[in-house]
């Protein structure tokens, strides 16, 4: 009887630690972003989140040929991640890396974006409107400190597309609002127009695009570290 206690207790002794450590794996992985930001702060390294719109059952705009918005915001994030990595002192983070639905009433974009302390937030998109003959490249942002990354992503952008310019906008959108950091929502062209459609998704026009991205964060990061913008961050 007495050994049969102490097995018991040992079985029990066994699955408390194994269920304790499987819980610190659990919290190690789901804070692994935030923990190496952490570790970057005041190194040098250049913190961007690329925000690839919509996502899961959130589809955005349908495009003139049934294709989904969230489908060419995911391709296009995913060459400027690319890109990135390959630039020095640059660390980027993507806010999906797939498919996901990520909640707007969670506000989970431009959360993820402030635990990192990220250094700035670039959100892509594609646009939609009614008349499939309105064309053109725009970028929104909100906060007046933002409005130089605006400038400098949307004369970079509209060089890649050569759409019309449709100029940048101050507008109330969360994932602008609500960052912490210098933030914009890019709208690369309208999906709705047939012959923007047919460039916006090839491999040619995207890989242009992100192009313009990366170049446009590097003249903004030298041209904010020039006027101070950002110093309050650390």
């Amino acid at each position: 009887m007495k050994k049969n206690m102490i097995m018991i207790i040992l079985v029990l002794f066994l699955v408390m630690l194994l269920t304790a450590c499987g819980s610190n794996d659990l919290n190690t992985s789901s804070n692994n972003d935030e923990n190496t930001a952490q570790n970057n702060k005041g190194d040098g390294v250049y913190k961007v989140v690329i925000d690839p719109g919509h996502g899961g059952k959130d589809k955005g705009a349908t495009s003139a040929s049934g294709r989904y918005e969230k489908e060419f915001t995911l391709s296009l994030s995913k060459k400027v991640e690319k890109m990135l990595k390959q630039a020095p002192n640059m660390k980027v983070y993507m806010t999906r890396n797939d498919d996901s639905f990520l909640s707007q009433t969670s506000r989970y974009r431009p959360k993820y974006a402030n635990r990192l302390n990220a250094d700035i937030f670039i959100s892509l998109h594609g646009n939609t409107f009614s008349n499939p003959d309105v064309s053109g490249t725009e970028t929104f942002y909100y906060h007046d400190d933002s409005r130089l990354l605006a400038e400098t992503m949307q004369k970079h952008v509209i060089d890649a597309t050569g759409f019309s310019d449709r100029g940048i906008n101050k507008k109330d959108l969360f994932v602008v609002r609500d960052t912490n950091m210098p933030a914009v929502l890019i709208e690369v062209g309208f999906l709705t127009n047939p012959q923007a459609e047919s460039k916006m998704y090839t491999d040619k026009f995207q890989k242009s695009v992100a192009a313009s991205i990366v170049d446009g964060i590097k003249e903004y990061r030298s041209e904010s570290k020039e006027q101070g913008i950002g110093d309050w961050l650390f």
